[in-house]
């Protein structure tokens, strides 16, 4: 997606949860990242090691006309003013956490028992999937877009901070 955005900066919400803060990083995210961009100015934030389990040397992030955030939380409610478009990866959950363990390995087992009811108490409390303007499902080849919940003839909600809705997806 960001190779199709002419190289947009991709900054992804592994880097701002920690183990402590599976879902509470949302402050930390407006703090170090939204609000400096909202000013024009470089964000600065430290990306966390899962491994070694703290954060790493700060890393900037210019402004840029489009910035890719991808990560499970990036619709949550805090944040949906500040988007200009919210896709959701429909992918079942339970296929989307085996990914995550094989990914992880052995080695983040325990993490993921606890990732995985943190998940399902972060949806239920604030859902993203009914705000999303798009829908993405992989294929064997690629991916397939629809239209997202969000995209209803009645829907009049503004999709970024301040901006009407574009009139042509």
């Amino acid at each position: 997606m960001a190779g199709a955005l002419d190289g947009a900066p991709v900054l992804r919400l592994d880097d701002i949860a920690d183990h402590t803060e599976l879902f509470d990083w949302t402050g930390r995210l407006l703090s170090q990242v939204i609000e400096p961009l909202g000013r024009g100015e470089t964000a600065h934030y430290s990306p966390y090691d899962w491994r070694s389990r703290r954060f790493g040397p700060p890393r900037p992030l210019p402004p840029a006309p489009v910035i890719v955030v991808e990560g499970v939380g990036a619709g949550r409610r805090a944040l949906r003013p500040y988007l200009a478009l919210l896709l959701w990866m429909d992918l079942p959950r339970e296929e989307s956490w085996s990914r995550g363990r094989a990914r992880d390995g052995a080695e983040q087992r325990e993490f993921w028992d606890g990732w995985v009811r943190a998940e399902r108490e972060h949806f239920a409390d604030d859902p993203s999937r009914p705000f999303a303007g798009l829908l993405v499902r992989q294929r064997p080849k690629g991916y397939e877009l629809f239209p997202g919940p969000s995209t209803t003839a009645d829907s009049t909600s503004s999709l970024t901070h301040g901006d009407d809705p574009p009139a042509v997806w």
